[in-house]
């Protein structure tokens, strides 16, 4: 199957791609119509919009029930709340980095992140542009188990129902677009904000949380500080292939520096209020965490408003995984419309959402929330290697897009560093479906992100830099 960048050297604006991979784009802040546009750069004159964007549209889709739940996690492992704490806010900034310094590349090249990962990979692209795609399916799923659940107790219906509506709202935003994700994320980064202010109040003012005690000690302790990092790592790097996705109109001449700092506090500052305020409410906030928030605040018009705004911050972020899954899909060479791919992606989450309800939602939870991220630390060291080694030959010279389209580099080179990998990373592995050997020896602890960023380190440099363009 022949890839869109292979034949242009635009990421499908030649004749083949005109139609599927191009189309009609926002004009200026506020156009809200569909965004047609797929994986093909935005060019330099469509540019528009400033860095500050970047904050409210990494803020607001964080404020979500599932960042909340994955805070209770540090506690249920035992962890006293400020050991849990430390970890979690170092796991968020490990992992809000390489999302930081990835976004920058939009506005220097006007491209998603999925199509600029063929530079590096090539044709072997379709393998993380179809792991990125299953990822936003299932990331519809994490979170959208609670904005479902959420609106469901709002209205009074089955919980099938309530995600049924909740999946078809956000993809009806997802297939908007670009500009009508920032928009809505700029007015939702206020109120999610005041809505969980609100929260923290009502919960030390009720007097039913309480600073976890912890109970784990030892090297128990230790394996649950690590796997609380990395789950807290690994919902900060997950946004990492989708960072250029919502920076690619930015202007070529944006400042990269306030760029990532933008989108850095944008990540950590989220995220990490979202896991303290779970793993403070621990008691409360169970995997009936929809039902807690409405118990929490007392029921009635309080209770119905907390519930609304889980709704509103599901429907936030998933409304950008949406967005991404669909380049995702077009970068594997789907020649389907941008807007018909993110429709796609809501309905595909639908059954997962009904099956991770079923049954055991804590057990499935984390262990879709980690397999699904296993393979980004790997992909993020390979494109980042690549960029730096085609930086290195553009000495100091604009990025060029086309021009390095025409300088193509093998494909086995990175798929051989992504499989390895993921292999390295497997004994690593700390899950309730699977526990690595060396996780296991090491009370549970789970490494397997790290050493599959300096695994796909090691295999793929020496290959690159040995290969001039």
């Amino acid at each position: 199957m022949a890839l869109p960048h292979a034949r242009a050297d635009s990421a499908g604006t030649g004749a083949e791609g005109r139609g599927v991979f191009d189309g009609r784009m926002p004009a200026a802040p506020g156009d809200l119509r569909i965004e047609a546009r797929g994986i093909a750069p935005v060019p330099k004159d469509a540019r528009y919009g400033g860095p500050g964007r970047l904050f409210t549209v990494w803020f607001a889709p964080n404020l979500t029930m599932t960042g909340v739940f994955t805070g209770t996690l540090g506690a249920a492992l035992g962890l006293d709340f400020a050991t849990a704490l430390t970890a979690v806010v170092l796991g968020t900034l490990l992992g809000a980095v390489p999302t930081a310094y990835l976004g920058t590349w939009g506005s220097r090249t006007g491209a998603g992140q999925l199509p600029l990962a063929g530079l590096a990979f090539g044709r072997a692209v379709a393998v993380p542009g179809a792991l990125q795609w299953l990822s936003s399916i299932a990331w519809d799923a994490l979170i959208g188990l609670f904005g479902g659940d959420a609106l469901a107790q709002l209205c009074g219906r089955p919980f099938w129902l309530g995600a049924l509506v909740m999946l078809a709202a956000q993809g009806a935003l997802g297939v908007l677009g670009y500009e009508a994700i920032h928009r809505l994320q700029t007015v939702m980064t206020f109120a999610l904000a005041a809505a969980f202010a609100a929260l923290t109040v009502r919960l030390a003012d009720g007097g039913t949380a309480s600073a976890a005690a912890g109970t784990a000690h030892g090297a128990d302790r230790a394996g649950a500080f690590v796997l609380t990092c990395t789950v807290a790592l690994s919902l900060a790097l997950s946004w990492a292939p989708y960072a250029s996705d919502f920076s690619r109109y930015l202007p070529r001449d944006t400042s990269r520096p306030r760029m990532f700092w933008c989108t850095l506090l944008g990540i950590s500052v989220s995220f990490v209020a979202v896991q303290a305020l779970g793993l403070w409410g621990a008691s409360v906030f169970t995997d009936q965490t929809a039902r807690g928030v409405d118990t929490l605040l007392g029921g009635g018009v309080l209770g119905a408003s907390g519930l609304l705004v889980v709704a509103l911050a599901a429907l936030c972020s998933n409304a950008m995984n949406d967005y991404s899954g669909s380049l995702a899909l077009q970068t594997m060479g789907v020649r389907v419309p941008r807007p018909v791919a993110a429709a796609l992606a809501a309905v595909l989450g639908f059954p997962l959402v009904l099956w991770m309800h079923a049954a055991d939602t804590t057990t499935r939870f984390q262990n879709v929330l980690l397999l699904v991220g296993y393979w980004i630390p790997g992909f993020v060291a390979i494109v980042v290697v690549d960029w730096a080694a085609r930086a290195r030959a553009r000495r100091g010279a604009p990025v060029d897009l086309a021009a390095e389209r025409a300088r193509p580099v093998p494909w086995w080179p990175a798929l051989t560093a992504f499989l390895a990998a993921f292999a390295a990373a497997v004994p690593f592995m700390s899950t309730s479906l699977y526990v690595g050997p060396v996780a296991e020896a090491l009370h549970g602890a789970d490494l397997a992100y790290g050493v599959a960023f300096l695994v796909a380190l090691a295999v793929y440099t020496p290959l690159r830099v040995r290969r001039p363009h």
